[in-house]
């Protein structure tokens, strides 16, 4: 968990998910799921398992699962997912694209 009066500058790489309540100022990538707050922020890529986004990211977003972009989120950055939810209210700036393989995930994982 990122607290939120916590800021990361640099890449996080974790085998267990992570929760995003302040600040990441670089890359996020895990194998388990992903959760960037209300009043968390990212500036980097993201690739988890699962990602909800309920604050503002600019970067991508690579899921092996179900991306989820919550009424109140921010993103600016394309994404890569096998699920895709986007709330009334949410505001996206990105393409979309579909991943019906591994291959195609891991391509885009990189």
């Amino acid at each position: 968990m990122v607290g939120s009066d916590a800021r990361i500058d640099g890449p996080v790489h974790l085998r267990e998910g992570i929760i995003v309540y302040g600040e990441v100022n670089g890359d996020i990538k895990t194998e388990g799921p992903v959760r960037v707050a209300q009043n968390g922020s990212v500036i980097g890529n993201i690739s988890g398992s699962d990602i909800r986004v309920g604050g503002n990211v600019v970067g991508n977003l690579v899921a092996e699962g179900q991306v989820v972009l919550g009424r109140k989120c921010v993103l600016k950055g394309d994404i890569v997912y096998r699920k895709l939810l986007i709330e009334d209210g949410a505001q996206f700036e990105g393409k979309c694209d579909l991943a019906s393989t591994e291959k195609e995930l891991e391509k885009n994982n990189t």
